[in-house]
């Protein structure tokens, strides 16, 4: 994996996992006007680096490959527990 495609990948990583730690605070705290609006701004973020991402360097699940381009793209891509961090 190219330095430039792991540095957006973990970037992704990183944007999800904030996105999901505040959708756990907001669980408990849904008045929380300040969390809820960065909760959707991560989650905007990290729906547009996963799009880039992929358009870059493939798909990221399954479901992203439904635009195949001719073929199944999915299996053109290293597993993630071959990926080298």
């Amino acid at each position: 994996m190219r330095p430039e495609q792991l540095e957006m990948l973990k970037n992704l990583q990183a944007l999800e996992f904030a996105a999901l730690e505040f959708g756990l605070y907001l669980d408990t705290h849904p008045a929380d006007q300040r969390a809820l609006n960065e909760f959707s701004r991560l989650a905007q973020e990290a729906e547009q680096c996963l799009r880039t991402y992929e358009a870059y360097y493939g798909p990221l699940s399954m479901e992203a490959s439904t635009d195949n381009q001719g073929c199944w793209q999915w299996l053109e891509h290293p597993w993630p527990w071959e990926i080298e961090y």
